[in-house]
């Protein structure tokens, strides 16, 4: 595996009712590009009274998924048509599958059950500025090469 990084190889798609878009390199992605956040600890841990303890492993791999794209990007257009289709019925809303790989490095990071969190905030402003899209996970696998 290479040392060095770039977003140059890194891929990602968003595939659910309506479609299948390219979010990674080449789809106007912003400088702060994609975040991958777990939503909470998955092991927790239980101090005794006389000083012994036990770790809880949790079941949980949800997350949230960030895809940040240049304000100027044609892709903002393809998710809003996404979110305006799968949220209008509860029969499309929640099954998506981002899939974020960086194909130098051997990352794979699989977003399942995924739904459009909320609608982007917007600014306009003097600087075009960025449209964060978020994305709602519930179970994230996630394997990092190199």
């Amino acid at each position: 595996m290479s040392q060095t990084y770039s977003f140059l190889d890194v891929n990602a798609t968003l595939v659910g009712p309506g479609g299948a878009i390219a979010l990674g390199n080449g789809a106007g992605a912003a400088e702060e590009g994609i975040s991958i956040v777990p939503s909470g600890d998955i092991s927790g841990m239980l101090i005794g009274s006389d000083g012994t303890g036990q770790h809880s492993l949790y079941a949980d791999k949800s997350g949230t998924m960030t895809v940040r794209l240049l304000k100027t990007s044609p892709t903002n257009k393809l998710l809003s048509m996404m979110y305006a289709f799968q949220t209008s019925s509860g029969a499309t809303h929640g099954q998506n599958t981002l899939t974020v790989n960086d194909t130098s490095r051997g990352d794979v990071i699989i977003g399942q059950q995924v739904a459009f969190k909320k609608a982007p905030d917007l600014t306009f402003a003097k600087d075009g500025g960025t449209v964060d899209w978020e994305f709602n996970c519930i179970k994230i696998e996630r394997i990092l090469g190199s």
